[in-house]
């Protein structure tokens, strides 16, 4: 490639595709976008229902897996993570969460100057087009359209119900005034189809002169002359290729990719870095390190009746969805209801579990199918108090990291205690008046009346990720932070982290729309608007 970018953004996902977007809104600055995937032209990444067909589908899905876990009898759990453009909002189950002003009010005094509530809720209405207007809170202006299913499953109504009878509230907008009560999520469609970040964002800037998009490259490095940043090694196409980046660096690729993309390019702890033989650019001890992710259980549930999603017609779901403008089972997102709680153990006001309802039954992310008709409840404790960590399985960009989360590692113990109660709390669920319509007998647990130590080992046995890593590239005002508050990565000049790995710490619920906040605020930053 003959012509020389001001910026290069490695990783069209979340966050790369909105950096794309509102970098080449001028003219005058050229946007080189890089991408490990293929384009988004798979007809199941826009059929919302079709996310479940993704499911290890190679070419779109890094599909990567943890070391053996400790503390879930040595299993390594499956990490599914978008290799597309779209990156992982174009497989995940488009749940719009932002979580609560409290959990960045947290990054705001762990460090993250800037990036408190107030500063940050402007990012989140900018991005957003929310279907029921704007307010206070909400957008309805920006390229994300944020709207209601167009479709819900009965039973997804019966499980609010039951959440209802349980004692909690129900909740209209979980990024309303209050987090807390049951009801259905919102999603990131738009007239019924997946509003990726790659369509919200990429879309629309697609035909723009000064945006060079491609994809199926691989980075293998970023280049540095003086400790600055000046390019990246990239493969495509059986060639290699070295393009220069005349302002700066944007490393987008998610809380897996960019602290391996950081190690290979010789910023890192220096003894694991010599160790493979890489060169070091600056010692940063902490990249990869700080890992967090939700850990989640599922109880699943017999239905008597055949409502579920289980035994549907595939055929009869496109037909439905293509003839019909986009509705039908075709549009649902499949984990249609959910909720926020918080447990006894809750050490401030904030909810501590989520819960995605699914109306069928969900075993290994769906990759083991089951006999018959069911319902599945997830819990996640929202804010796990274990690290993990990437670390390199060799210096080729080829291999996957080794991904150590160390779920249910802290001291205390504090996780899996927690991870009982969001089994307790499912239990209890299923338990309320709403369900004796549908309730047959239980799959996973296969008792309901297990014991608290019987809990624990059910939750070392079954017990999987629900797809929310971040941390690795923790930002903070601190010398040991990977990236500052305005996400420049410390001992080295002309590179940003731009993702999911700056985050210090969890948010209180899913990861995707805070990940696009986190590239509009950034996008700011760099064009010096802040």
């Amino acid at each position: 490639m003959s012509q020389e970018f001001d910026y290069i953004v490695i990783g069209a996902g979340s966050a790369g595709c909105v950096l794309a977007n509102r970098l080449s809104e001028d003219p005058d600055t050229r946007v080189l976008l890089i991408e490990a995937g293929p384009r988004d032209r798979h007809p199941f990444l826009h059929m919302p229902a079709g996310l479940a067909k993704l499911v290890d589908k190679k070419g779109v899905n890094w599909s990567y897996d943890t070391a053996p876990e400790p503390q879930l009898n040595g299993r390594s759990l499956w990490w599914p993570r978008g290799k597309v453009l779209g990156g992982s909002s174009s497989i995940n189950a488009m749940c719009y969460i932002r979580g609560v002003p409290g959990d960045y009010d947290d990054w705001a005094a762990a460090g993250a100057d800037g990036w408190d509530w107030n500063a940050v809720l402007p990012f989140f209405r900018r991005s957003e087009r929310n279907s029921r207007g704007d307010d206070a809170l909400h957008g309805s202006l920006g390229p994300l359209y944020v709207s209601d299913l167009r479709y819900t499953n009965p039973l997804s109504s019966v499980f609010i119900e039951a959440g209802v009878q349980a004692g909690y509230a129900r909740n209209k907008d979980f990024n309303g005034p209050e987090q807390q009560g049951f009801g259905f999520y919102q999603v990131t469609q738009k007239n019924g189809a997946r509003c990726s970040s790659a369509v919200a964002y990429l879309d629309p800037a697609r035909e723009r002169r000064n945006l060079h998009i491609v994809t199926g490259a691989l980075v293998s490095r970023i280049t540095f002359e003086r400790g600055r940043a000046t390019g990246v090694v990239y493969s495509a196409g059986g060639r290699a290729y070295h393009q220069r980046a005349a302002r700066e660096v944007l490393l987008s690729g998610g809380a897996i990719n960019s602290p391996q993309l950081l190690m290979l390019s010789g910023i890192g702890p220096a003894a694991e870095l010599r160790r493979h033989g890489i060169e070091v650019v600056h010692d940063a001890p902490q990249v990869g390190q700080n890992l967090q992710d939700h850990l989640d259980v599922c109880t699943l549930q017999h239905s008597t009746q055949r409502i579920t999603y289980d035994r549907v017609s595939d055929v009869r779901i496109a037909f439905d969805y293509y003839l019909r403008g986009h509705r039908g089972p075709g549009s649902s997102n499949i984990a249609e209801a959910g909720g926020f709680v918080r447990s006894a153990l809750a050490p401030d006001a904030r909810a501590d579990v989520q819960f995605h309802f699914v109306p069928a039954m969900l075993d290994d992310h769906g990759r083991r199918r089951l006999a018959g008709d069911g319902y599945t409840a997830h819990a996640c404790f929202l804010r796990p108090r274990s690290r993990g960590a990437i670390s390199l399985a060799s210096a080729s960009a080829g291999d996957k990291p080794r991904i150590q989360a160390n779920y249910l590692s802290d001291p205390e113990g504090f996780d899996l205690k927690m991870m009982v109660e969001c089994a307790k709390l499912s239990r209890e669920l299923f338990a309320q008046k709403a369900f004796d319509p549908y309730r047959g007998a239980p799959i996973f647990p296969k008792r309901s009346d297990l014991s608290d130590a019987e809990l624990v080992e059910f939750v070392r046995a079954k017990a999987e990720t629900v797809y929310h890593p971040v941390g690795t590239c923790r930002m903070g005002r601190d010398d040991a932070a990977v990236v500052d508050p305005q996400l420049r990565v410390r001992g080295v000049e002309g590179l940003r982290v731009i993702d999911a790995s700056v985050m210090p710490s969890l948010i209180g619920g899913n990861t995707n729309a805070p990940t696009m906040m986190i590239a509009e605020r950034a996008s700011d930053l760099i064009r010096g608007r802040l």
